[in-house]
């Protein structure tokens, strides 16, 4: 295959040092990025390469979300009986616990793809995922690997461990599909060891997957102090917070996620960043199961790593970005704050994070990165620029279309029509399942 260069674009190139390249270009070659530059200077230098002309439209990294649920996306539409969940813990038992044990395989590979194309459409090229499913729990992780390749994206793929169905449920999962992923080294898949929350494992559990993940020099993905019933429930049992109970057990580290981290204490935020633990802002979702917001400004300021993440209430980051900075501005009462940082979690986090997980270098347009690449189609009506991109971001491209993603070098999209995947036929199949998994999740109530 010739080398790739995508010409006259308003290259934005994402990295530590960020800049904006008017009339820019990027050569890939395969997988890679040989090299970013001006137009003029790199037909010169790959006068073989073959050419895709932007017009002008932007083009970046393609985005990453470091927290997402592909399980959750046959939920969308489903009637729930009796009155509304009054609190977060009536949400778990009375909706996605009931939704993830109805899942039959086929459920979960549909549950799969459907989010995966919107993150093609919405230029989202890495994914972390969490999933649960007890009624079909081993070999889930292969099904959705299988599906991430499908789709030409990137994925790291967890099973959540709980006891609330069988102790210890999902341990063998998550470390049959790690040692693959190891095996493997496949460029497009990573494996972390999921667990469910504090709330649902008990000390046995949390010791062998410790003593699991040590093994194996794996990280953890799980959910922190969503609701302050996970607080109150670690505080009653174990007489400690839920950071300091997962820190006893080592699950704390570089190469650990801990999702929400609403109501953790500000000495728990100082034992996330002396272990280099990341956490994950996910506001739309926060508001959504009206559980609060996690204090990102604080932890940001205390060195912590902080990411973004949808929970699994979208695949479109640049809105999840935008919603967290008006949160913040909202929740501080202060129109001084969140401008950077909320860009911050989206455009470098998630790449720090990412990086952690993934064998390749993603989140960046430079030599030796990935060839992850999206074309947004906004047109500047003011000037652009490095000093300025940050206005453009959150006030204009967050309602902009991508146009193309690539990834891993392959084109995904193109002209806003995905390509990599039967989008049509996914949908209809998935209509087709979600009615039956309904029936099965009432059959439960």
């Amino acid at each position: 295959m010739a080398q790739q260069l995508i010409v006259n674009g308003l290259v934005v190139t994402g990295g530590d040092n960020s800049k904006v390249i008017p009339g820019g270009a990027v050569c890939y070659d395969g997988a890679t990025i040989v090299e970013v530059g001006t137009t003029a200077d790199l037909e010169k230098k790959y006068p073989a390469a073959q050419k895709r002309n932007v017009n002008g439209m932007v083009v970046m990294p393609g985005f990453i979300c470091a927290h997402h649920h592909f399980y959750s996306t046959m939920a969308r539409g489903m009637g729930i009986p009796g009155t509304p969940a009054a609190n977060f813990v009536e949400v778990l038992e009375r909706l996605w616990w009931k939704v993830d044990y109805a899942l039959t395989m086929e459920d979960v590979k549909y549950s799969a793809l459907i989010p995966l194309a919107e993150c093609i459409r919405n230029g989202t090229t890495s994914i972390i995922d969490h999933h649960a499913g007890p009624s079909c729990r081993e070999g889930s992780l292969d099904v959705i690997a299988d599906t991430v390749k499908q789709a030409g994206l990137r994925a790291s793929l967890c099973y959540e461990v709980s006891d609330r169905n069988v102790a210890g449920g999902g341990v063998d999962e998550n470390l049959r599909f790690i040692r693959r992923c190891q095996k493997e080294k496949d460029p497009q898949l990573a494996a972390l060891l999921g667990l469910h929350a504090s709330f649902t494992v008990g000390d046995a559990t949390l010791e062998r997957c410790a003593a699991e993940a040590r093994a194996l020099g794996a990280g953890f993905h799980t959910h922190v102090a969503e609701d302050k019933s996970d607080v109150e429930h670690c505080q009653k049992t174990y007489g400690m917070g839920v950071v300091e109970r997962f820190h006893k057990f080592g699950v704390t580290g570089e190469k650990s996620i801990f999702v929400h981290c609403i109501h953790i204490a500000e000495k728990e935020m100082e034992i996330l960043a002396a272990t280099k633990t990341a956490a994950v802002h996910n506001p739309e979702s926060n508001m959504n199961n009206a559980v609060g917001a996690a204090k990102v400004l604080t932890m940001l300021k205390k060195g912590v790593l902080v990411g973004l993440g949808t929970d699994g209430m979208g695949s479109d980051m640049p809105v999840q970005m935008r919603c967290g900075y008006l949160l913040h501005r909202h929740e501080q009462r202060d129109p001084r704050v969140a401008f950077c940082e909320m860009p911050q979690l989206l455009l470098q986090n998630n790449r720090t994070i990412a990086n952690r997980q993934f064998s390749v270098k993603v989140g960046e347009l430079a030599a030796g990165c990935a060839a992850d690449i999206i074309v947004v189609d906004y047109i500047p009506p003011t000037p652009f620029g490095s000093d300025n991109f940050l206005g453009h971001f959150i006030f204009g491209m967050v309602d902009a279309t991508v146009d193309t993603t690539i990834g891993s070098g392959k084109v995904l999209m193109e002209g806003k029509k995905i390509v990599s995947l039967d989008e049509q036929a996914i949908a209809a199949k998935s209509r087709e399942l979600a009615p039956k998994m309904w029936a099965r999740r009432r059959a439960n109530d």
